[in-house]
């Protein structure tokens, strides 16, 4: 489905990035964790071609991105709150989104109410535009976007951050009942829920592939070890 190909990015001359080769498969949900400036959200930007890398290419359905528009009709993604139009009303966002996929009111609806719980009434019908929503609830609403119209990929950044301890139970559920078939993307902090949501996990560190894993009953554990060692370093 995706494919990174000799893939390197730097900065000022700090290299921040160097993958060689990476494949996510389709109907995979792919977990990517490190530590601050470890890379992640470096390529999440480059799946999404936000930014140029200085060499390699990356792929979808073997495509390169750089040089096609096609991928963006089967891929939603939220990173942070630029993906937003802030001066909407969450409704007013769903609707503009809505329409990029051929979408009509109820379907919208429709979707909506997958996230009725997470949203706690705090998101609809409150006529507060997202600008002034909470960060928490800014996130929901990207997330909810980036779902809207049922992509192939769907590629969150932190997406459990800024949310209190009941919402992210209500989010980590949304994400295990998505479809089989869809390709989901999350890089987290936190190990707990990537390793709840995630069939295989990458480590990346100082924008370096160290670890490519399948979750399994002791996967938790392992990535706990590694950090510990981490910090004993």
């Amino acid at each position: 489905m995706i494919t990174v190909n000799n893939i390197t990015k730097s900065y000022k001359g700090q290299q921040v990035l160097n993958i060689p080769n990476l494949n996510i498969n389709s109907g995979e949900t792919f977990g990517l964790v490190g530590n601050n400036g470890a890379g992640k959200t470096t390529l999440f930007s480059l799946l999404l071609d936000l930014i140029q890398a200085d060499s390699g290419e990356v792929l979808s359905k073997e495509t390169k991105i750089a040089r096609s528009e096609h991928w963006k009709s089967y891929t939603g993604a939220y990173l942070d709150e630029n993906f937003l139009i802030d001066f909407l009303l969450p409704e007013e966002y769903f609707e503009f989104v809505s329409k990029l996929y051929g979408l009509n009111k109820a379907d919208v609806d429709n979707h909506l109410q997958a996230f009725e719980t997470l949203f706690n009434g705090e998101i609809l019908g409150r006529k507060k535009y997202i600008r002034d929503l909470s960060k928490g609830n800014q996130k929901k609403v990207g997330i909810a976007g980036a779902l809207l119209g049922n992509p192939e990929v769907v590629i969150l950044d932190e997406p459990f951050a800024n949310l209190d301890p009941s919402s992210q139970i209500k989010l980590r559920k949304i994400i295990n009942e998505l479809p089989d078939e869809m390709t989901v993307l999350i890089s987290s902090h936190d190990l707990n829920h990537v390793t709840e949501v995630c069939d295989r996990i990458v480590v990346l560190e100082k924008g370096l592939l160290i670890r490519d894993i399948y979750t399994e009953e002791n996967t938790l554990k392992e990535l706990e070890t590694y950090f510990t060692e981490e910090i004993q370093n």
